[in-house]
């Protein structure tokens, strides 16, 4: 498989895309990767009314977003190669498309609790496989909060979450929610009728899959916690003091395969600060 060589970010022109470029700068250039800014225009009305003048009125109208946007990043940065992208139609299916050739995919969001069901900020994370960071405003705390179950989910939040903390000389908290009794199969039920069987445990899993990536980043600050409580409790109190929240696509319960898992859907939703969703390997 060929090197991924570029972090995509999509643009609109919009504060939150504004927002959502600064983030992708800073990543392009902590990875010495290609910043590529994609900006996607759509005609708004059914194909039998298509008018060719007012279409390419309308994909100007994209190229100018786009060229502000470009400009926006060298006005950020003069140490990363910027590559512009205009295309046309849905805009997670068009981000969706570029991704192949990624090594992140970030995108901007709306505040907390505004995400319609449809928008690319779900969209995206749930159909991309590669880490999408979708950019939220927030206090500065220098802390990556990384949510851990054992899943393979979780394994891939940690390699990223480590990642990021290094990358930009961050702390880094590995955070377990384990009192979720239906993610948890077959005998290890019978843990939830013994609190202190199940935080020791709960709290061996926790430090047993962590501390390979101490072991990787010797340099990161990284503590874990283990919370009585549900993973998206758990997860949104430890937002407050985070920068960023890095999750797996699903963890140990059971969803579709083009589905998010509901803890990373609520951490997109309901999380005060960016949130990384990253993608467990599959296949062989």
């Amino acid at each position: 498989m060929a090197p991924q060589t570029s972090v995509v970010v999509g643009y609109d022109g919009t504060d939150e895309s504004d927002h959502a470029l600064r983030w992708a700068v800073e990543e392009a250039r902590m990875r010495q990767r290609d910043l590529v800014i994609c900006h996607s225009w759509r005609w708004p009305y059914p194909i039998s009314h298509v008018d060719l003048d007012l279409e390419e009125t309308v994909k100007r109208m994209g190229q100018h977003v786009l060229e502000r946007g470009v400009s926006r990043a060298r006005d950020l940065t003069r140490s990363v190669r910027i590559r512009p992208k205009l295309m046309d139609g849905p805009a997670y299916a068009a981000l969706l498309h570029e991704s192949y050739d990624a090594e992140v995919l970030v995108v901007g969001s709306h505040e907390q609790e505004e995400l319609a069901i449809g928008s690319t900020a779900l969209q995206l994370p749930a159909r991309a496989q590669q880490p999408v960071m979708v950019v939220r405003r927030s206090d500065h705390h220098e802390r990556v909060v990384v949510g851990v179950d054992g899943s393979a989910g979780g394994d891939a939040a940690l390699a990223f979450g480590f990642q990021e903390a290094a990358l930009r000389g961050w702390r880094l908290k590995a955070v377990y929610g384990c009192w979720e009794p239906g993610a948890v199969a077959g005998t290890d039920l019978a843990l939830f009728a013994d609190r202190d069987e199940l935080m020791r445990s709960c709290g061996a899993l926790l430090e047993r899959v962590v501390s390979p990536w101490r072991t990787k980043y010797p340099r990161v600050q990284a503590d874990t916690s283990l919370v009585m409580e549900g993973p998206r409790t758990a997860l949104l109190e430890a937002a407050k003091q985070a920068d960023l929240v890095v999750v797996g696509d699903r963890g140990t319960g059971s969803v579709g395969p083009l589905l998010l898992g509901s803890t990373s859907t609520a951490m997109l939703q309901h999380a005060p600060c960016t949130v990384a969703v990253a993608h467990a390997i599959t296949g062989g």
